[in-house]
């Protein structure tokens, strides 16, 4: 605006309303100046050419004009002064816009303009009031807006008041514009999940407001079903609600629980608080307290929560878990538990358990990566944990310290690793660092560097280096002086791998493949062993220092595509198969170079048993084989399609491609420069998935050999006995997996897979993702979905291995069956009810089987999970708000029993 027209506020649109009497009404939302009067663009009047719309009303302070009217049809832009004066105290900061659908009344004397129309708007800087009754008083800077009824008595539309991030919905509204101060009554507002309603609330300023008479819930119904009711409410926009005495109520009946004061989240992310115990019951420790906490926020990349649990029987546990996050950086935590359980029988141990987590986005350092997932502690930790058979059984821990490098525009990269394998029934700790690997990546020297048209057969001649060097040793927990061990026991090594490639061009549909590979080993101890005449033992003797060792292979495959397809006619519903064959055959050879490296050493005192083993055994790297070898390796894989026609679409959308058979494939190979059993076992291999909805693979090895009266394959080919057998079946796995679902296809079955198979288990915190998985795991009836009506999954494995008995007296196969299901059924359209299982077939075992059953209440939900049979057992009730950040406000009761 020109700063010649602020100053005080005299009159309002001076320069119109000097023409009109006081009490001048405007109808319709534009309007248009003639002859000394106003009329609506929307009533039949002609037009004049001197008229002239004002298409959008502004408020300004003004102060009097004495100057006569303008001619309006020579209006010229009014350019800016370029000096300044003091303006009024009263003065607003920006215009006040404003629009009626119906109609405006203009009271001078009283300055009040009052707009009525469904969609009446007012707009000053952030603030904006929806009514379709609103007066504004000039003199105080006051709007009023003001619900308003039609002719039957249904509310046309509600007062509707916006600052910022703020939205509310009353029954009444007065506010200054200037100030952003209000009062409002019978107003609705929402906090991210939370819906506020105050009989009367009070706006200060654009973060904080006052109730008087409030209630907050997380039901969205006008009756809520539950509600936080208190006489005073302080809300700070975004944040968080302070109130006086509060009580609970349903369905608006009041309970008889009231606190002196209350505090609720209003905002979801970080907050700084105590974290709420829950009470659970263990036969050994007792009663517990569990998961008592503080969660505290250090600053924007770090958090940390400290987690406590108290039993009755005198033990406890304790946790502090520091996290970090920096964006596009990296991510991490760390947990560091400590135990002290005691029970009834014998005084309690203390046990420890640290774990970290590290990784980092690749966008921060293009090329270099560095990841950690460590997981140690004291042998006796997750035998200890309550209430947790999964994890008391669980003997191992792991852990991975890994850097990597690659050279931007280089052929090459490294990566350096420490890892760690721990066994807690042997007390046993295996530790793996350096762990160094440095590759080159195919090379190809006789390449051109700018290449016109395609490259030479000889300029595809690749050469790569795979190279590893690391250090291995270990130490028992439960003996004295670890550094000792750790040095006797270290072992390093080093291999190194170098591939040659060729990829020639097509011999017509043919592609062949040459190779060369060179493999080298680096060795710390050689060992010679000799059986000992006078004390009937084998004596071994290990000499320390630095040892290689190599060899050499030599190969060349080929593979081809071939089809054939079998057309049934268009009016045929299978309008073709096609069947895909992709045989391939291969020659490879490697001299017998570490034969030197073998001799023979007798085993008992009979001499009648021998090995023929390596100097280089017992080293990080496993020692080369002896003889030569030249095999024919050979194999075919299947593709099976089919096409059908549709009967709910035309034309090319009718045709669908259906797989029947995704693979079938058999491979061998045979040995020619062998002395015996030249031709290797069969590996057959099947996947398919029938229908879009049946899963099934199936795999198995078959011995081409035949037997003698106890079994043992001999020297003899089985089809010289049976001409149609692949053998005799040595092991075999089938599984099957299908699943089926009412009602939308589109949705979506909660995940009761447990993701983390140690779970929540100590009252350690996990990250959150994993937090989540691990806990709809363990209460699939509070994740029901009540849109699908009725599922089932269910998954079928059987597993056949030939075993020799015990005694040696022969063979036998052993096979073992199990299938598992998950099932969910809508009892009503509030009821459902699931079942998920796992049963041993073979051992007639039913390894665990649970249940659960859930109702919708709306805002709220009841969920009973109850496993009753097998090894682990429990129950659990509990009801609680749908809503997260009432998720706390539950009522729970959770029992777990097993067997040891």
């Amino acid at each position: 605006m020109n700063q010649l027209y602020k100053g005080k506020a005299k009159y309002i649109l001076t320069w119109a309303l000097a023409l009109v009497f006081t009490g001048i009404t405007l109808y319709g939302g534009n309007y248009s100046f003639n002859e000394h009067h106003f009329h609506s663009n929307l009533t039949d009047i002609p037009a004049n050419k001197n008229e002239k719309n004002i298409a959008d009303i502004v408020i300004v302070d003004t102060p009097p004009v004495k100057k006569s009217i303008p001619d309006t049809s020579h209006i010229t832009e009014v350019k800016v002064d370029t000096f300044n004066f003091k303006t009024s105290k009263d003065s607003l900061d920006a215009p006040i816009t404003y629009h009626a659908d119906d109609s405006m009344i203009l009271d001078v004397p009283t300055k009040k303009i009052i707009l009525y129309g469904k969609e009446t708007k007012v707009n000053y800087i952030d603030n904006q009031l929806v009514s379709p009754h609103i007066e504004f008083d000039q003199s105080t800077n006051l709007v009023s807006a003001y619900f308003v009824k039609d002719s039957t008595g249904n509310v046309i539309a509600w007062p509707t008041y916006t600052q910022g991030s703020f939205l509310s919905v009353s029954d009444s509204i007065k506010v200054n514009m200037k100030t952003g101060k209000g009062i409002t009554k019978g107003t609705y507002t929402k906090q991210d999940e939370m819906f506020v309603y105050g009989r009367t609330i009070k706006k200060v300023d654009a973060n904080v407001f006052y109730a008087s008479y409030g209630r907050f819930t997380t039901c969205n119904l006008d009756t809520p079903h539950f509600a936080f009711v208190s006489k005073k409410i302080k809300f700070i926009n975004k944040k968080m609600a302070f109130t006086g005495p509060v009580h609970p109520e349903i369905e608006e009946i009041p309970l008889p629980i009231s606190l002196p004061f209350g505090i609720f989240p209003l905002s979801k992310g970080r907050h700084s608080g105590i974290i709420r115990p829950s009470f659970t019951a263990n036969e050994q420790l007792g009663l517990a307290l569990e998961g008592i906490g503080y969660y505290k926020i250090i600053n924007q990349h770090w958090d940390a929560v400290a987690l406590g649990t108290l039993y009755s029987y005198g033990g406890w546990t304790a946790s502090i878990s520091p996290r970090y996050y920096k964006r596009y950086h990296y991510q991490g935590n760390f947990n560091i538990n400590i135990q002290h359980l005691r029970d009834l029988d014998k005084s309690g141990a203390r046990n420890f358990n640290v774990t970290w987590s590290h990784s980092a986005d690749t966008k921060s350092r293009p090329g270099v990566t560095f990841s950690a997932s460590v997981n140690a502690g004291s042998s006796k930790f997750n035998e200890s944990v309550p209430n947790s058979p999964q994890r008391n059984f669980q003997n191992q821990m792991n852990s991975s310290i890994t850097y990597s490098k690659v050279w931007k525009d280089k052929p090459f990269n490294l990566t350096v690793s420490a890892n760690h394998n721990q066994n807690t029934q042997q007390r046993l700790i295996n530790l793996n660092l350096p762990d160094v690997g440095f590759n080159v990546t195919t090379l190809y020297p006789f390449r051109r560097k700018e290449p016109i048209g395609e490259y030479k057969w000889y300029e595809n001649l690749g050469v790569a280096l795979n190279s590893n060097v690391k250090s291995l040793t270990y130490f028992y927990d439960t003996a004295s002086n670890i550094t000792k061990q750790l040095v006797d026991k270290l072992q390093w090594g080093g291999s190194h791998s170098v591939p040659i490639t060729l990829a020639l061009p097509p011999l017509g549909p043919l592609q062949i493949a040459p190779s060369v590979s060179y493999q080298e080993y680096w060795y710390q101890n050689k060992t010679v062993r000799s059986w000992n005449d006078v004390t009937k033992k084998v004596d071994t003797v290990t000499t320390k220092g630095f040892y290689r060792a190599h060899e050499m292979s030599y190969g060349v495959s080929g593979t081809t595509r071939i089809f054939g397809m079998i057309g049934f006619g268009k009016n045929s519903k299978v309008q073709a198969i096609r069947h895909e064959i992709r045989p391939s055959i291969g020659f490879s050879y490697h001299p017998d170079i570490n034969g030197k490296d073998h001799y023979t050493l007798q085993l008992d005192t009979s001499g009648k048993i021998f090995s023929r083993p390596s100097i280089y055994d017992g080293n990080i790297f496993s020692a080369f084989g002896e003889g030569k070898s030249g095999a024919i390796t050979f194999g075919i894989d299947n593709n099976i399609q089919m096409k059908v026609r549709s009967k709910k679409d035309t034309g090319e959308a009718a045709i669908k491609k259906v797989t029947l058979i995704d693979g079938f494939s058999i491979n061998s190979s045979y040995n020619l420069l062998g002395d015996s059993f030249k031709l290797q076992p069969f590996t057959i291999s099947a996947r398919t998935n029938l229908f879009e909805k049946v899963s099934i693979t199936a795999s198995g090895t078959t011995m081409p050999y035949q037997t003698n009266s106890r079994g043992d394959f001999i020297d003899k080919l089985i089809w010289k006995k049976k001409p149609w057998s692949l053998g005799t079946l040595t092991n075999a796995n089938i599984s099957l997996q299908t699943s089926f679902k009412g009602g939308d296809k589109n949705e979506k079955l909660p995940n009761n897979n447990n993701v983390d198979a140690n779970g929540n288990v100590s009252g350690m915190p996990l990250d959150e993702y994993q937090q989540e998985a691990n806990y709809i795991s363990k209460n699939p009836g509070e994740f029901a979905n009540f849109n699908i009506p009725w599922s089932l999954s269910f998954s079928y494995a059987l597993t056949y291995v030939r075993q020799l008995n015990a005694d040696y007296s022969g063979y036998k196969g052993i096979i073992a069956q199990n299938i598992s299901w998950n099932s969910t059924l809508n009892l009503t359209s509030k009821w459902q009810i699931g079942f998920n299982g796992y049963y041993n077939i073979t051992t007639g075992e039913v390894g665990s089987i649970s249940m659960y059953l859930t109702r919708e209440m709306h805002c709220w939900q009841m969920a009973i999970n109850i496993s009753p049979v097998g090894k682990y057992r429990f129950f659990n009730i509990s009801i609680n708000p749908k809503s997260g950040i009432l998720r706390d406000l539950r009522s729970n009761r959770t029992r777990y029993f097993y067997d040891l």
